[in-house]
């Protein structure tokens, strides 16, 4: 699946936005399993560059705005609700300028969630460089006007003109932006009708338009809620689909983080620590072991009592066989 995220969507994790930084996360691990492919022209990453600290400037100008000391007038001052509400007031003060002094300090050292995140996705996306043709291209579609793109601001224009050239004939687009220069005037849920002519011609495929990536992954990935799910679901697979020891044991490592599993993946694990070689053959390995035998303890009343049965067998054999 191909996917383009806009600067704007980007920019918009360092200030106010309906959406958090899940979604930023959720992005991440599918781009890691190999479902989404993020096209990342460098323009997008320039762009980002150079508004990122304008967006963390005036947000954190908001934060501070918070500080405005509420008035109150004098005939309050009687009531006991008045003292209740300063001191309550006190300790916002105090809680808000620790969180100011925090914010700052990961601004200053470039340690903030967003950019974190935001900086995982542009090293696992497929980045294009614009060569001189392309910007050639980028320049006439501004100078006749056609969108998207801004008077005199050529971004948008190469953005654009990268997608058409890099994306391979015939697969679809899934496009997050929100700027007006890609939205229709009609229906600003929607895109262009000139971008969404131009992109069927030249490409023979279908360009989906979305204002928001929570969007985007309500529509296609609704049973999503957390990137932690995720992770582990794809764990359990890597596990199920093992296919030699060594990727028995490095899904083991990760699946040994996980405290709770659910009752369908509780009967997964079982059932296939059973029945892959890859995995039985070596269940007596520690690491194995101790998996399973801690997935018995915990989450035994969900699993099948025949699975039960067969796991108990396995645990008692290698308890056996270590007394040997």
């Amino acid at each position: 699946m191909n996917l383009f995220i806009d600067t704007n969507v980007f920019l918009s994790f360092y200030h106010l936005s309906n959406d958090d930084l899940e979604e930023i996360h959720k992005l991440a691990v599918l781009l890691g399993k190999g479902d989404i492919k993020l096209w990342l022209p460098n323009q997008v990453k320039d762009e980002f560059q150079r508004n990122r600290e304008n967006k963390i400037a005036d947000a954190l100008k908001k934060l501070k705005e918070q500080q405005k000391k509420p008035q109150f007038p004098q005939i309050c001052k009687d009531y006991p609700e008045y003292e209740e509400i300063r001191e309550h007031q006190k300790q916002y003060e105090k809680k808000l300028s620790s969180l100011i002094k925090k914010v700052t300090d990961d601004i200053a050292e470039r340690s903030l969630k967003a950019d974190e995140k935001i900086s995982e996705l542009f090293e696992k996306a497929s980045l294009i460089n614009p060569d001189a043709e392309l910007i050639l291209k980028a320049k006439l579609r501004m100078e006749v006007g056609n969108p998207p793109g801004k008077d005199g601001s050529l971004g948008d224009a190469i953005n654009w003109e990268s997608l058409l050239l890099h994306i391979p004939m015939g697969e679809d687009l899934h496009l997050v932006a929100d700027d007006k220069d890609y939205y229709s005037v009609l229906d600003e849920n929607a895109l262009k009708d000139f971008l969404i002519d131009e992109w069927t011609s030249n490409n023979k495929s279908d360009v989906r338009f979305y204002r928001r990536l929570s969007q985007f992954f309500k529509e296609h990935y609704p049973d999503i809620k957390l990137a932690a799910e995720l992770e582990k679901e794809l764990a359990i697979n890597e596990l199920v689909n093992s296919s030699n020891f060594a990727s028995t044991h490095s899904a083991i490592a990760k699946l040994q983080k996980y405290a709770e599993f659910n009752k369908s993946q509780s009967n997964e694990l079982a059932q296939v620590g059973l029945s892959n070689s890859q995995i039985n053959w070596i269940f007596c390995d520690d690491d194995v072991f101790s998996f399973y035998k801690s997935l018995l303890n915990n989450h035994g009343h969900d699993i099948e009592d025949e699975l039960v049965e067969k796991l108990q067998a396995e645990i008692i054999q290698c308890e056996t066989n270590g007394e040997d």
